[in-house]
């Protein structure tokens, strides 16, 4: 009875390495404005209620198992849960590095915001962007989708299988690829806005040097940068969620 004890808390606690590893890198979960008790349960109570399901699948693994192979399955575990939530959580870095760049554009970038969901101070248009996909990130449920997704993965990455480093990184970059490439095409109305302004600016400066250009029009790049992001903030937030959708969908 002991024994059979042993095995169920060791193989929950192999179910909580992927889990707690995935909730800790996740969007939303992540954030440092979530207590670390909050994530703590929150793995917990996912662990307990899929443990029954997956003990089926792991018990053959720990049964009679030598230490390095419990410690190779626990390091893979690990590895998964990682991978898992790095993979969502580079949208969301992408976005705040995009929504820099936007911040930048518009003439924003010397005003300090709130830090939201990170601890490093950043323009005030992107704790404003970053409020709003995370909001909209358990609005929308995508937080269940990832828990889902947790419980999917033991289908496509099973516990005990070799994973190598070059499919992690593989994963990872293409990730990382789909993520700047869909905050660049949803932040590029600001790019191009910039481009525009600092060059009609640039060339108003030339033709009337007497006259101090750049002070004068800063009000209006402000005001032509509030007035696209005001017409464009609906779609970016929309496809910027089917974007992390689409990932949790695969």
């Amino acid at each position: 009875m002991i024994s059979g004890l042993a095995d169920s808390v060791l193989v929950t606690f192999i179910v909580f390495c992927r889990i707690g590893a995935c909730l800790m890198l996740v969007p939303g979960y992540s954030s440092v404005n979530v207590p670390a008790q909050v994530r703590l349960f929150v793995a917990l109570v996912t662990t307990f209620a899929l443990a029954p399901i997956l003990i089926a699948v792991l018990k053959p693994l720990t049964d009679n198992a030598a230490p390095l192979t419990l410690a190779l399955l626990i390091c893979s575990e690990l590895l998964v849960g990682s991978v898992i939530g790095l993979g969502g959580r580079v949208f969301f870095l992408a976005l705040q590095t995009m929504a820099t760049v936007m911040a930048s554009a518009i003439g924003l970038s010397n005003i300090p915001g709130t830090p939201v969901g990170d601890t490093d101070p950043a323009p005030a248009l992107v704790p404003l962007i970053m409020a709003a996909v995370t909001t909209l990130f358990f609005m929308t449920d995508q937080h269940w989708q990832v828990l889902r997704g947790l419980m999917n993965s033991y289908d496509v990455w099973q516990p005990g299988s070799r994973i190598g480093g070059g499919m992690a990184l593989d994963q990872l970059v293409g990730r990382l690829s789909e993520a700047f490439v869909l905050t660049l095409r949803i932040t590029s109305p600001f790019i191009v806005y910039s481009v525009i302004v600092n060059l009609a600016v640039g060339l108003i400066n030339k033709l009337t040097p007497a006259i101090p250009v750049y002070f004068i029009s800063v009000p209006f790049v402000l005001f032509g940068g509030f007035l696209l992001l005001y017409l464009t903030s609906d779609e970016l937030l929309t496809q910027f969620m089917l974007g992390v959708s689409s990932w949790l969908a695969e």
